[in-house]
Formats: C-alpha cells, sequence, structure tokens
C-alpha cells in the first residue's frame, strides 16, 4: 500500500508526502524549517521520520526548506546536477545526484525520475512506486512530450499541474513579462493544457486525481476540478484539489 499527501501546493510554497511502510519521503519543501516542522505534524509525521528528500529544481517555492530540513534532521537530499548548481542552500547533510535514465531505490519506494520544460537549470518530476502501484507527480511544466506521456501512462495516481486559467491569467494583474513566461512552453500548465494531456493517457488504473500548484491569482478550485473531470470524462469520487494553505490529507492507492 502506497499514501500521498500534500504539505500545502502553489507559488508561495510545495512539498509532498509519500510513503510505504517506514519509508516515507518528501518531494519538495518550499516552506520555512518551522513551517515545514507544522504542516508535516499536521499529517502525523516528525521531520525525523523522513527517509530521503527529493528536489524537482531549484525554485523557491519548491527548494526554500531544503537545505535547513536536511541539516537540522540529517536527511539525504536527491535532486540533478544541475538542480544542485542552481539551487541557493546546497549545505545537506548527504547528496544523492539524481540521473533521469536510471530508477533510484528509496527503501520499499523505487523512484522514476523524468524531465521536464520548464525554466530551470535540469528540472524533473517523478513517478513513485511500491512495486505494486503507481503515483506520477508532474507540476511545473510548461508543455509536454511523448516521453513525459509514456512515463504516466497506466498510474493508479496522478498529482497534475493546474497552475492558470488562460482567460483570468490574461484578463489578471500579473505584468505581460510574466504572463508570457507562465503561457511559454517552460512555464506552467495551464487548466486547459491538463485536460488536452489526460486525454491522451490510459487512465484504466486511476484511482486517485489531484489538482495542484493552482495559482490563487489565476486560478480558482472549482474551475481545476471541472477541466479534471472533463480530462477523464466525467465527475469522480477520487478527484481532488491540494491547495496552498491546507494542501491536502492523506490518499491511499491500493
Amino acid at each position: 500500500m502506497l499514501r500521498f499527501a500534500s504539505l500545502g501546493s502553489g507559488s508561495k510554497g510545495n512539498g509532498t508526502l509519500i510513503e510505504c511502510g517506514s519509508t516515507r519521503i518528501l518531494i519538495d519543501c518550499g516552506f520555512t524549517l518551522a513551517e515545514t516542522e507544522r504542516r508535516l505534524q499536521r499529517l502525523g509525521c516528525s521531520a525525523d521520520s523522513l527517509s530521503a528528500i527529493l528536489v524537482t529544481h531549484e525554485h523557491g517555492d519548491h527548494a526554500l526548506g531544503v537545505g535547513r530540513l536536511s541539516r537540522r534532521y540529517q536527511i539525504p537530499v536527491c535532486l540533478t546536477v544541475g538542480t544542485f548548481k542552481a539551487v541557493a542552500d546546497k549545505q545537506f547533510a548527504q547528496t544523492q545526484f539524481i540521473n533521469l535514465k536510471q530508477t533510484l531505490a528509496l527503501g520499499n519506494l523505487e523512484v522514476s525520475p523524468f524531465a521536464v520544460p520548464h525554466d530551470a537549470r535540469e528540472p524533473c518530476q517523478f513517478v513513485i512506486s511500491d512495486g505494486s502501484v503507481r503515483l506520477g507527480v508532474l507540476t511545473d511544466t510548461g508543455s509536454y512530450t511523448d516521453a513525459m506521456l509514456e512515463q504516466l501512462n497506466d498510474l493508479q495516481g496522478l498529482m497534475l499541474e493546474c497552475n492558470y486559467e488562460t482567460d483570468m491569467l490574461r484578463r489578471g494583474p500579473y505584468p505581460y513579462t510574466l504572463k508570457e513566461r507562465l503561457e511559454s512552453r517552460y512555464g506552467h500548465l495551464s487548466n486547459q493544457q491538463a485536460v488536452e494531456l489526460l486525454k491522451q493517457l490510459k487512465l484504466d488504473k486511476l484511482q486517485s486525481l489531484v489538482g495542484c500548484h493552482l495559482s490563487e491569482v489565476n486560478n480558482l478550485p472549482e474551475y481545476a476540478y471541472a477541466a479534471l473531470c472533463t480530462g477523464v470524462g466525467g465527475d469522480a469520487d477520487g478527484i481532488k484539489i491540494a491547495n496552498q494553505l491546507e494542501g491536502l490529507g492523506w490518499q491511499t492507492l491500493n
């Protein structure tokens, strides 16, 4: 059995917990140390129970708290060489470099990293497996490729970026250059792009679909939820939205 939860998801900080048995990993840590500890406690976890921290890329909303959390609790950090070179705080208790062409074994979990188009040094996302079920995590990508789709087929769980509603972004308060960046192929996925991606995947085994990394300015949870429903062909109990303030409670895949 594999389960996962979100500490929080959005432009102000991100963190995803995944566990199987005695193995518990954290993907990204975009919060201060104190805030990370508080959010972990809310999910019934302590920081010293973490087996590893995986980092998708160097942007602050994903990497701000990684160094301090690693040092305080002696947690190994796994990231690409490019991310290591670009991240502001790289003083980790232990560093393990991710090879995007190889799976990574972490206790009871197997991690399959894959490259994504995003405006970072060497960004990646992950498919996590306990040997029987697979969870895909895909945020912070401006577009998707055939190689990415191949990784995301036949998943039991998927955390998928729904960053903005296109009309809200274009009419909203952001400066033109930022709007242009978000809509570029190296920016973030819109609700509409999430629909298009889902329609290209094999979803027969999907139990849980979570919309994440929603903009608090350029999106609404109901818009993201409607997009995900469209993408899978109808409403489903397994569709949830992770938010910035409360994240998302534990979801279980069997």
